[in-house]
This record gives structure tokens, sequence and C-alpha cells, in this order.
């Protein structure tokens, strides 16, 4: 995934540019889960953990509101380019995949590439921290329209804890 020495010098790097509640829906706590769901659904998917860890962490990090901000995924496609060198040291391809992971995942969209569908499963899966329990059909890989797996991350998703 992100190099483990690397992964404290950018938490800290997007916690002086969060524009929001760092502990907030959009915040944190819910990238650890959405790295926690990513990393979970990997195991079955065999998506790429690099793209998916960054995913994680990068996808809601340039939000400017918690409600209305379709451009925010965006946002985070660009920084994602703009540090790549500095902190995420992915390739070509892996880059390519989280910018698509990047500025796709609020759209709905469920085809792509597994590794872009488990970034998007792994956010839909942490959706019952604002109140919408995840359904399978908007889900884009089986391992997460388990029945089983959506009730573990459903429940999860109401701490707002990691």
């Amino acid at each position: 995934g992100v190099q483990t020495c690397a992964l404290p010098i950018l938490l800290r790097f997007l916690k002086m540019h969060f524009a929001l509640d760092w502990r907030g829906v959009h915040g944190a706590p819910h990238w650890a889960r959405v790295r926690h769901n990513g990393l979970r659904l990997a195991a079955s998917t065999g998506a790429n953990l690099r793209v998916v860890e960054a995913f994680a962490f990068l996808h809601d990090s340039c939000r400017q509101d918690d409600y209305s901000d379709p451009d925010h995924g965006f946002r985070a496609a660009e920084l994602a380019t703009k540090i790549n060198d500095t902190f995420l040291y992915l390739d070509e391809t892996e880059l390519s995949l989280l910018v698509y992971a990047c500025e796709g995942h609020s759209t709905g969209r469920l085809e792509g590439d597994v590794t872009v569908q488990t970034c998007w499963d792994a956010d839909r899966l942490d959706l019952g921290r604002v109140g919408i329990r995840p359904v399978a059909a908007k889900l884009c890989t089986a391992a997460a329209r388990d029945p089983s797996f959506i009730a573990w991350a459903y429940a999860r998703s109401f701490a707002n804890e990691p």
C-alpha cells in the first residue's frame, strides 16, 4: 500500500489542507473505514492494494462541503497526480486507476477495472454514517454485494471511528 514511512506524513499533509471537520462524515474516520473495507474486499477481488489504500485517503480529501460538492473527486484526482512523487509512489498504471477511481467515486457508476470497482465499493459500503444502507444493486463486485459483508460494513459505519 502507501509506503509505511510516508503514511504519517501524508496524513499530516492532508490534515493541514482538509477544509472540513477532520473527524466529520467525510474526514479521517471515514477514510480509515474505506481503507479497511477496501483491503478486505481486495482479498477477494484481487484489486491493487496500493491504489485501494491511496483512494481511501484521497477520495474525499478535497471536499469543501459535506453536502453538495460535485467536483471534489476531480480535485482529489488532481491532488493525487500532484503528490504522487512525494507520498504515493504509484506507477503510471496505478496512478491512472487512482485518478479514475477518484473522479468517478460519487457518480454511481458500476463499470471499471476491478481495482476501481473495489475502491468505489469500499466507499459505498460506508454510507451508513450518513443514514443510507448500502444496496447490493449499487455495488460493483460480488464480494461487496455479499449480504453478510454489507451488514458488517453497515454496522461499522455508525461508530464514526476507524
